[in-house]
């Protein structure tokens, strides 16, 4: 050993035995020795690497300068893989390697191997969960229907004449009886005096046909005049009291025209908007223009269609005598517009659509219902007691059927097999298979398997419908 190599040897064992004392420096000679050659060799690469890295940014100046744009792309990724694999190839703080390419252990123990972590439990999925309730569940038919008013009247005139005055107001609820409209009445109030004024003309000429009669009974009795005379006279008294009465009968039709002149609402309902504005000039009975529309809106009808396959079914509880109920619902069928009973039954089913009418009436208090409103009718033929209810998002589907994901006492799911039955909006009624009060998924199925832990947050009240 030359007196360098002794002189390097006394410099560095203080510092390595005051490493020891500290905890920081390996334990050994050999150790020492590993751990000084590493930093060296790691000193030595630095500047190949440096040297290495700025060879490529030359080449890749060059290729812009030069204008091959058609290569800088393959060599940005063949960069980067570059430098990727020089950087793996520096060694980690703690795992520098021997001469013999063997990781530092402890002396004598040759190379040693970490043992594995132990493995970490899943954690628990998170869910949304509901319980099974048990109510009723309602059998609907449902058809598409439209309102139809019971009783619609077009006002129309009934003497020609100008109108000058309409006394209601568009939209306005009449009553039977009350005043809509006025003609002007006093052409007819003219022929009522002229007929009144025939009349008493024709009375005072009846009368003295009358005293003429009874002076030809006298004459001839006495034998004074002939009998024809006598005959021509009762003839006389019998034709003026024909024009008597035709006089009685000119007075009557004046009388008819006046209240005619006078338009009134011949039913209760509401009247639509105003068709004829004061001081026209109408027609009697005129096909084309009327004063305006009157509508029965209580009650109301509503005419729906149902599957002719489901008449069987309907016409066994008509004819039992049971009062159907019919809902009616508006165009997305989502709220619940009024609520009657079925009436009846059309007499023939629709070809062309495989669908028989049905008719039913709805009290319509509060108006809801409109004549020609688009509706969906909702016919309950049925009610199912006591039944286990879920939301329909509970139900899966495979290839073997449907099921559902149970939570049990323990947070594992079971997947169950269950038989559907009729549903009602999200509710499903579920025929068997599963239990009232017991523990479903309705959120986060997609990450469920047999036998996962869950976190379950139940939901405030389940979604299911009935009458509990």
């Amino acid at each position: 050993m030359t007196q360098m190599q002794v002189l390097n040897m006394d410099l560095e064992k203080p510092t390595l035995e005051q490493s020891q004392e500290n905890g920081l420096a390996p334990t050994s000679l050999e150790e020492s020795l590993e751990s000084t050659g590493s930093k060296r060799a790691r000193r030595r690469r630095w500047p190949w690497l440096l040297a290495f890295c700025l060879m490529v940014a030359a080449a890749y100046a060059l290729l812009i300068y030069m204008g091959q744009a058609d290569k800088i792309e393959a060599w940005k990724t063949r960069l980067t893989q570059m430098i990727v694999a020089a950087y793996e190839m520096l060694p980690r703080p703690g795992q520098g390697t021997t001469e013999r390419g063997q990781t530092p252990g402890k002396p004598g123990s040759g190379s040693q191997t970490a043992a594995p972590p132990a493995p970490r439990a899943a954690p628990p999925v998170p869910v949304v969960t509901t319980a099974v309730k048990q109510g009723n569940m309602g059998i609907y038919l449902t058809g598409l229907g439209s309102v139809t008013a019971f009783n619609t009247v077009t006002v129309r005139p009934r003497v020609d004449g100008q109108v000058i005055k309409v006394a209601f107001q568009e939209g306005q609820i009449v009553r039977q009886g009350d005043l809509l409209a006025e003609i002007d009445p006093r052409p007819f109030q003219v022929q009522r005096g002229q007929a009144e004024g025939q009349l008493a003309k024709d009375t005072a000429q009846l009368q003295n046909a009358k005293v003429d009669l009874e002076r030809y009974k006298v004459l001839l009795a006495q034998d004074s005049v002939a009998k024809q005379q006598l005959d021509t006279q009762i003839a006389l008294v019998n034709q003026y009291d024909g024009v008597i009465k035709s006089d009685q009968a000119q007075i009557d039709n004046a009388k008819l025209q006046l209240t005619y002149s006078r338009i009134t609402a011949p039913i209760t309902g509401r009247i639509g908007l105003r068709l004829v504005d004061p001081g026209n000039v109408v027609r009697a009975n005129d096909p084309t223009n009327g004063l305006a529309v009157i509508t029965q809106g209580q009650p109301m009808a509503v005419v729906f269609n149902i599957p002719e396959d489901d008449l069987p079914q309907v016409l066994k509880k008509v004819r039992s005598g049971q009062h159907l109920t019919v809902e009616a619902y508006d165009r997305n069928l989502k709220n619940k517009l009024a609520t009657g009973t079925l009436l009846t039954i059309d007499n023939q089913i629709d070809p062309n659509t495989g669908t028989v009418k049905c008719k039913a009436v709805f009290p319509n208090e509060d108006d809801a219902l409109f004549p020609n409103q688009f509706v969906n009718a909702r016919l309950l033929v049925d009610t199912k007691k006591d039944t286990s209810i879920v939301p329909s998002a509970a139900i899966q589907r495979s290839p073997q059927g449907t099921f559902v994901y149970v939570v049990k006492d323990d947070s594992a799911v079971e997947m169950r097999s269950v038989v559907v039955g009729p549903s009602e909006g999200e509710a499903v009624a579920i025929e068997q298979g599963l239990a009232p009060g017991e523990v479903v998924v309705i959120e986060g199925v997609d990450k469920l398997q047999r036998g996962t832990i869950v976190a379950a947050r139940m939901t405030g009240a389940s979604n299911a419908k009935g009458n509990q």
